[in-house]
Protein backbone atom coordinates (compact mmCIF):
# COMPACT_ATOMS: atom_id res chain seq x y z
CA UNK A 1 0.00 0.00 0.00
CA UNK A 2 1.25 3.89 -0.62
CA UNK A 3 2.55 4.50 3.14
CA UNK A 4 0.92 8.20 2.95
CA UNK A 5 -2.25 7.14 2.39
CA UNK A 6 -1.94 4.55 5.38
CA UNK A 7 -0.90 7.77 7.31
CA UNK A 8 -3.61 9.23 6.34
CA UNK A 9 -6.22 7.04 7.51
CA UNK A 10 -4.41 6.85 10.82
CA UNK A 11 -5.08 10.05 11.48
CA UNK A 12 -7.82 10.91 9.88
CA UNK A 13 -9.96 7.66 9.89
CA UNK A 14 -12.31 8.11 12.54
CA UNK A 15 -13.42 10.97 10.44
CA UNK A 16 -13.77 9.87 7.43
CA UNK A 17 -15.29 6.64 8.79
CA UNK A 18 -18.09 8.51 10.25
CA UNK A 19 -19.49 10.15 7.11
CA UNK A 20 -19.67 7.04 5.18
CA UNK A 21 -22.84 5.23 5.26
CA UNK A 22 -23.05 1.33 4.49
CA UNK A 23 -24.75 1.42 1.45
CA UNK A 24 -23.96 -1.90 0.45
CA UNK A 25 -25.47 -4.19 2.84
CA UNK A 26 -27.60 -6.45 0.51
CA UNK A 27 -25.20 -6.66 -1.78
CA UNK A 28 -22.63 -7.50 1.22
CA UNK A 29 -25.93 -10.17 2.60
CA UNK A 30 -25.58 -11.60 -0.87
CA UNK A 31 -22.04 -12.30 -1.39
CA UNK A 32 -21.98 -14.26 2.28
CA UNK A 33 -24.62 -16.51 0.94
CA UNK A 34 -22.07 -17.44 -1.86
CA UNK A 35 -19.43 -18.66 0.44
CA UNK A 36 -19.44 -22.32 1.55
CA UNK A 37 -20.82 -23.04 4.69
CA UNK A 38 -17.92 -22.30 7.45
CA UNK A 39 -15.61 -21.06 4.76
CA UNK A 40 -13.29 -18.10 5.90
CA UNK A 41 -14.24 -14.76 4.22
CA UNK A 42 -12.17 -11.78 4.11
CA UNK A 43 -13.24 -8.11 3.70
CA UNK A 44 -9.88 -6.94 2.32
CA UNK A 45 -9.31 -3.33 3.20
CA UNK A 46 -12.32 -3.41 5.68
CA UNK A 47 -12.26 -0.14 7.32
CA UNK A 48 -14.26 1.21 9.87
CA UNK A 49 -15.91 -2.25 9.56
CA UNK A 50 -19.05 -1.06 7.87
CA UNK A 51 -20.00 -4.42 5.83
CA UNK A 52 -17.49 -6.81 7.94
CA UNK A 53 -20.37 -8.33 10.00
CA UNK A 54 -22.90 -8.45 6.91
CA UNK A 55 -19.84 -11.11 5.47
CA UNK A 56 -21.04 -13.68 7.54
CA UNK A 57 -18.98 -16.15 9.65
CA UNK A 58 -15.76 -17.08 10.09
CA UNK A 59 -14.94 -12.83 8.81
CA UNK A 60 -11.54 -11.82 8.82
CA UNK A 61 -11.05 -7.96 8.49
CA UNK A 62 -7.67 -7.18 7.03
CA UNK A 63 -6.55 -3.56 6.86
CA UNK A 64 -3.06 -1.66 6.78
CA UNK A 65 -4.17 0.77 9.84
CA UNK A 66 -4.24 0.12 13.08
CA UNK A 67 -6.93 2.95 13.99
CA UNK A 68 -9.76 1.08 11.26
CA UNK A 69 -8.86 -1.45 13.19
CA UNK A 70 -10.41 -0.21 16.31
CA UNK A 71 -13.30 0.85 14.31
CA UNK A 72 -13.69 -2.50 12.86
CA UNK A 73 -13.48 -4.11 16.19
CA UNK A 74 -16.52 -2.13 17.75
CA UNK A 75 -18.40 -2.82 14.53
CA UNK A 76 -17.91 -6.61 13.89
CA UNK A 77 -16.81 -7.87 17.25
CA UNK A 78 -16.99 -11.62 16.16
CA UNK A 79 -14.68 -11.17 12.76
CA UNK A 80 -10.62 -12.00 13.50
CA UNK A 81 -8.80 -8.50 12.67
CA UNK A 82 -5.57 -8.55 10.58
CA UNK A 83 -3.11 -6.00 9.96
CA UNK A 84 -1.97 -6.41 6.84
CA UNK A 85 -1.27 -5.24 3.36
CA UNK A 86 -3.46 -6.15 -0.12
CA UNK A 87 0.07 -6.63 -1.45
CA UNK A 88 1.18 -8.80 0.70
CA UNK A 89 -1.24 -11.23 2.28
CA UNK A 90 -0.52 -12.94 5.12
CA UNK A 91 -2.39 -16.11 4.63
CA UNK A 92 -1.45 -19.69 3.33
CA UNK A 93 -2.55 -21.13 0.15
CA UNK A 94 -6.04 -21.49 -0.51
CA UNK A 95 -7.31 -20.86 3.01
CA UNK A 96 -10.04 -18.46 2.01
CA UNK A 97 -12.82 -19.09 0.43
CA UNK A 98 -14.28 -15.77 -0.46
CA UNK A 99 -13.15 -12.20 -0.62
CA UNK A 100 -14.84 -9.17 -0.63
CA UNK A 101 -13.30 -5.73 -1.21
CA UNK A 102 -14.85 -2.55 -1.39
CA UNK A 103 -13.08 0.80 -2.70
CA UNK A 104 -9.78 -0.67 -1.18
CA UNK A 105 -7.59 -1.49 -4.51
CA UNK A 106 -8.21 1.68 -5.65
CA UNK A 107 -5.59 2.91 -3.60
CA UNK A 108 -2.56 0.64 -5.07
CA UNK A 109 -1.11 2.17 -8.64
CA UNK A 110 -2.46 0.69 -11.83
CA UNK A 111 0.51 -1.01 -12.47
CA UNK A 112 0.76 -2.70 -8.90
CA UNK A 113 -2.58 -3.99 -9.39
CA UNK A 114 -1.77 -7.24 -10.99
CA UNK A 115 0.75 -8.83 -8.87
CA UNK A 116 -1.99 -7.91 -5.64
CA UNK A 117 -4.44 -10.00 -7.32
CA UNK A 118 -1.87 -12.29 -7.93
CA UNK A 119 -1.52 -12.55 -4.03
CA UNK A 120 -5.18 -12.85 -3.73
CA UNK A 121 -5.85 -15.69 -6.29
CA UNK A 122 -3.29 -17.61 -3.97
CA UNK A 123 -4.50 -17.53 -0.95
CA UNK A 124 -8.31 -18.11 -2.20
CA UNK A 125 -9.32 -21.86 -2.72
CA UNK A 126 -10.63 -22.44 -6.10
CA UNK A 127 -14.19 -21.57 -6.98
CA UNK A 128 -13.83 -18.64 -4.36
CA UNK A 129 -16.37 -15.93 -5.31
CA UNK A 130 -14.83 -12.17 -5.34
CA UNK A 131 -16.46 -9.02 -5.12
CA UNK A 132 -14.66 -6.00 -6.17
CA UNK A 133 -15.37 -2.37 -6.53
CA UNK A 134 -12.71 0.50 -7.64
CA UNK A 135 -12.71 4.13 -8.50
CA UNK A 136 -14.06 4.41 -12.36
CA UNK A 137 -12.37 6.79 -14.40
CA UNK A 138 -8.45 7.58 -15.60
CA UNK A 139 -7.34 9.42 -12.31
CA UNK A 140 -4.02 8.35 -11.14
CA UNK A 141 -2.17 10.13 -8.40
CA UNK A 142 -2.63 12.15 -5.44
CA UNK A 143 -5.12 15.21 -5.28
CA UNK A 144 -8.01 13.05 -6.98
CA UNK A 145 -11.05 16.15 -7.37
CA UNK A 146 -13.75 15.66 -4.51
CA UNK A 147 -11.53 13.78 -1.94
CA UNK A 148 -13.08 14.86 1.55
CA UNK A 149 -10.07 13.66 3.56
CA UNK A 150 -7.35 14.80 1.21
CA UNK A 151 -3.83 13.53 0.69
CA UNK A 152 -4.98 9.36 -0.23
CA UNK A 153 -3.51 7.79 -3.68
CA UNK A 154 -6.44 6.95 -6.17
CA UNK A 155 -6.60 4.80 -9.12
CA UNK A 156 -9.01 4.85 -11.49
CA UNK A 157 -10.15 2.24 -13.75
CA UNK A 158 -12.06 1.17 -17.60
CA UNK A 159 -13.77 -1.61 -16.72
CA UNK A 160 -13.01 -3.46 -19.79
CA UNK A 161 -9.00 -2.95 -18.36
CA UNK A 162 -10.39 -4.30 -14.85
CA UNK A 163 -11.80 -7.01 -16.22
CA UNK A 164 -8.78 -8.07 -18.04
CA UNK A 165 -6.33 -7.79 -14.96
CA UNK A 166 -8.70 -10.13 -13.23
CA UNK A 167 -8.28 -12.65 -16.08
CA UNK A 168 -4.70 -12.42 -16.30
CA UNK A 169 -4.57 -13.07 -12.58
CA UNK A 170 -6.74 -16.36 -12.73
CA UNK A 171 -10.20 -15.27 -11.96
CA UNK A 172 -13.03 -15.70 -13.91
CA UNK A 173 -14.67 -12.38 -13.75
CA UNK A 174 -18.41 -11.45 -14.63
CA UNK A 175 -18.89 -7.96 -16.98
CA UNK A 176 -18.07 -4.91 -14.74
CA UNK A 177 -21.06 -2.55 -13.51
CA UNK A 178 -20.58 1.19 -13.75
CA UNK A 179 -22.25 3.13 -11.62
CA UNK A 180 -22.35 7.07 -11.08
CA UNK A 181 -18.18 7.29 -9.94
CA UNK A 182 -17.23 3.00 -9.24
CA UNK A 183 -16.81 -0.32 -11.26
CA UNK A 184 -17.71 -3.15 -9.43
CA UNK A 185 -17.17 -6.65 -10.95
CA UNK A 186 -17.79 -10.44 -9.20
CA UNK A 187 -15.56 -12.96 -9.84
CA UNK A 188 -14.63 -16.77 -8.86
CA UNK A 189 -11.32 -17.97 -8.46
CA UNK A 190 -10.54 -20.43 -11.17
CA UNK A 191 -8.18 -23.42 -11.25
CA UNK A 192 -5.55 -21.23 -13.07
CA UNK A 193 -2.28 -19.67 -12.78
CA UNK A 194 -1.74 -16.14 -12.53
CA UNK A 195 0.26 -14.22 -14.20
CA UNK A 196 3.48 -12.07 -12.32
CA UNK A 197 3.78 -8.62 -14.47
CA UNK A 198 4.23 -5.48 -13.72
CA UNK A 199 6.19 -1.98 -15.02
CA UNK A 200 9.63 -2.33 -16.10
CA UNK A 201 9.81 -5.61 -17.36
CA UNK A 202 12.84 -6.09 -19.87
CA UNK A 203 11.80 -9.55 -21.29
CA UNK A 204 7.90 -10.69 -20.50
CA UNK A 205 7.51 -14.75 -21.00
CA UNK A 206 4.66 -16.19 -22.59
CA UNK A 207 3.46 -19.87 -22.63
CA UNK A 208 0.95 -21.38 -24.28
CA UNK A 209 -1.19 -22.20 -21.36
CA UNK A 210 -0.78 -23.80 -17.79
CA UNK A 211 -1.00 -27.26 -16.80
CA UNK A 212 -2.82 -28.51 -13.95
CA UNK A 213 0.54 -28.96 -11.94
CA UNK A 214 1.09 -25.25 -12.84
CA UNK A 215 -2.11 -24.24 -11.62
CA UNK A 216 -1.83 -26.00 -8.44
CA UNK A 217 1.37 -25.06 -7.50
CA UNK A 218 1.42 -21.28 -8.64
CA UNK A 219 4.49 -21.98 -10.65
CA UNK A 220 4.47 -22.24 -14.79
CA UNK A 221 6.67 -24.62 -16.53
CA UNK A 222 7.27 -26.54 -13.24
CA UNK A 223 6.37 -30.22 -14.09
CA UNK A 224 8.88 -32.50 -14.02
CA UNK A 225 10.64 -32.74 -16.95
CA UNK A 226 10.36 -29.57 -18.16
CA UNK A 227 13.24 -27.36 -19.23
CA UNK A 228 12.60 -23.62 -18.68
CA UNK A 229 13.70 -23.29 -15.30
CA UNK A 230 17.14 -24.97 -16.04
CA UNK A 231 17.71 -22.87 -19.22
CA UNK A 232 16.84 -19.66 -17.64
CA UNK A 233 19.17 -20.46 -14.80
CA UNK A 234 21.73 -21.26 -17.38
CA UNK A 235 21.12 -18.62 -19.53
CA UNK A 236 21.19 -15.74 -16.72
CA UNK A 237 17.52 -14.47 -17.27
CA UNK A 238 16.47 -15.54 -14.34
CA UNK A 239 18.31 -16.01 -10.24
CA UNK A 240 16.18 -18.45 -8.72
CA UNK A 241 14.66 -21.77 -9.57
CA UNK A 242 11.19 -22.09 -9.78
CA UNK A 243 10.26 -18.39 -8.30
CA UNK A 244 8.35 -16.12 -10.92
CA UNK A 245 7.44 -13.55 -8.00
CA UNK A 246 11.37 -13.40 -8.01
CA UNK A 247 11.89 -13.51 -11.58
CA UNK A 248 10.04 -10.58 -11.95
CA UNK A 249 11.09 -8.13 -8.61
CA UNK A 250 14.97 -8.97 -9.14
CA UNK A 251 15.10 -10.10 -12.47
CA UNK A 252 12.20 -7.47 -14.37
CA UNK A 253 10.87 -11.39 -16.35
CA UNK A 254 7.78 -11.34 -16.06
CA UNK A 255 5.49 -14.17 -17.00
CA UNK A 256 2.23 -14.91 -18.46
CA UNK A 257 0.10 -17.66 -20.60
CA UNK A 258 -1.31 -16.87 -23.96
CA UNK A 259 -4.45 -19.11 -23.27
CA UNK A 260 -5.30 -18.78 -19.04
CA UNK A 261 -7.21 -21.98 -18.93
CA UNK A 262 -5.62 -24.69 -17.18
CA UNK A 263 -5.43 -28.33 -19.39
CA UNK A 264 -4.32 -31.49 -18.87
CA UNK A 265 -3.04 -31.47 -22.44
CA UNK A 266 -2.83 -28.11 -24.79
CA UNK A 267 -5.10 -30.33 -27.24
CA UNK A 268 -8.18 -29.61 -25.61
CA UNK A 269 -7.46 -25.67 -26.42
CA UNK A 270 -10.18 -24.37 -29.13
CA UNK A 271 -9.26 -21.89 -31.73
CA UNK A 272 -11.43 -19.08 -30.58
CA UNK A 273 -9.32 -19.52 -26.92
CA UNK A 274 -5.75 -18.36 -28.80
CA UNK A 275 -7.79 -15.22 -30.65
CA UNK A 276 -8.96 -13.98 -27.68
CA UNK A 277 -5.43 -14.94 -25.59
CA UNK A 278 -3.54 -12.91 -27.85
CA UNK A 279 -6.15 -9.91 -27.86
CA UNK A 280 -5.85 -9.65 -24.37
CA UNK A 281 -1.58 -10.27 -24.11
CA UNK A 282 -1.35 -7.04 -27.02
CA UNK A 283 -3.35 -4.89 -24.67
CA UNK A 284 -1.61 -6.52 -21.90
CA UNK A 285 1.87 -5.79 -23.38
CA UNK A 286 0.63 -2.46 -25.05
CA UNK A 287 0.08 -1.28 -21.49
CA UNK A 288 3.12 -2.61 -19.89
CA UNK A 289 5.61 -2.58 -22.45
CA UNK A 290 8.43 -5.23 -21.44
CA UNK A 291 11.48 -4.70 -23.48
CA UNK A 292 11.26 -8.34 -25.07
CA UNK A 293 8.05 -10.60 -25.50
CA UNK A 294 9.41 -14.27 -25.37
CA UNK A 295 6.95 -17.17 -26.34
CA UNK A 296 7.56 -20.70 -25.24
CA UNK A 297 6.82 -23.04 -28.13
CA UNK A 298 5.87 -21.80 -31.54
CA UNK A 299 2.01 -23.49 -31.42
CA UNK A 300 0.06 -20.43 -29.96
CA UNK A 301 1.94 -17.84 -32.22
CA UNK A 302 1.37 -20.06 -35.35
CA UNK A 303 -2.47 -20.93 -33.87
CA UNK A 304 -3.11 -16.68 -33.40
CA UNK A 305 -0.76 -14.99 -35.87
CA UNK A 306 1.36 -16.64 -38.22
CA UNK A 307 0.97 -20.88 -39.21
CA UNK A 308 4.39 -20.61 -41.15
CA UNK A 309 6.47 -18.76 -38.25
CA UNK A 310 9.87 -19.79 -37.09
CA UNK A 311 11.99 -19.58 -34.10
CA UNK A 312 13.44 -16.42 -33.71
CA UNK A 313 12.25 -12.70 -33.84
CA UNK A 314 9.08 -12.11 -35.57
CA UNK A 315 8.23 -9.65 -38.10
CA UNK A 316 5.60 -7.13 -36.87
CA UNK A 317 5.80 -7.55 -32.75
CA UNK A 318 2.74 -7.71 -31.03
CA UNK A 319 1.34 -4.52 -28.90
CA UNK A 320 4.71 -2.79 -30.19
CA UNK A 321 6.90 -4.21 -28.92
CA UNK A 322 9.48 -6.92 -30.09
CA UNK A 323 7.98 -10.78 -30.35
CA UNK A 324 10.88 -13.68 -30.00
CA UNK A 325 9.73 -17.18 -30.57
CA UNK A 326 11.41 -20.56 -29.22
CA UNK A 327 10.89 -24.37 -29.32
CA UNK A 328 8.57 -25.48 -26.57
CA UNK A 329 11.14 -26.58 -23.31
CA UNK A 330 8.57 -29.39 -22.59
CA UNK A 331 9.95 -32.12 -21.81
CA UNK A 332 7.97 -33.86 -24.70
CA UNK A 333 10.13 -31.77 -26.85
CA UNK A 334 12.64 -34.36 -27.76
CA UNK A 335 13.70 -32.50 -30.72
CA UNK A 336 15.40 -29.30 -28.68
CA UNK A 337 18.37 -29.91 -26.46
CA UNK A 338 18.61 -27.93 -23.31
CA UNK A 339 21.50 -25.84 -25.05
CA UNK A 340 19.54 -24.97 -28.00
CA UNK A 341 16.81 -23.89 -25.33
CA UNK A 342 19.77 -21.73 -23.45
CA UNK A 343 20.88 -20.29 -26.80
CA UNK A 344 17.68 -19.22 -27.63
CA UNK A 345 17.26 -17.44 -23.93
CA UNK A 346 20.13 -15.49 -24.41
CA UNK A 347 19.04 -14.37 -27.63
CA UNK A 348 16.14 -12.69 -26.11
CA UNK A 349 18.26 -11.31 -23.32
CA UNK A 350 20.21 -9.74 -25.56
CA UNK A 351 17.72 -8.17 -27.48
CA UNK A 352 16.55 -6.68 -24.25
CA UNK A 353 19.67 -5.26 -23.75
CA UNK A 354 19.43 -3.94 -27.14
CA UNK A 355 16.42 -2.30 -26.72
CA UNK A 356 14.57 -4.88 -28.43
CA UNK A 357 15.99 -3.55 -32.03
Amino acid sequence: MERRTVEVYEERGPIWASSRRPVRRDEARAFAALVPTGGIRIDLGCGGGRYTADLGRPVVGLDAAASMLELCRAAAPAALLVRGDLEALPFGAGTLQGGWANMSYLHLPRTRLPMALADLQGVLAPGAPVDLQVLAGDHEGFGLPGDDVGGRFFSGWQPDALEQVLVGAGFGPEPAVVEDDVVRVRARRLRSLADTVGAGMGVLVVGLNPSLHAADSGVGFSRPGNRFWPAARTAGLVTRDRDPRGALSVDGVGMTDLVKRATTTAAELGGEEYGEGMARLEGLVGWLEPGVVCFVGLAGWRAAVDRGARAGLQEGGLGGRPVYLMPSTSGLNAGSSLDELTGHLRAVIALAREGGR
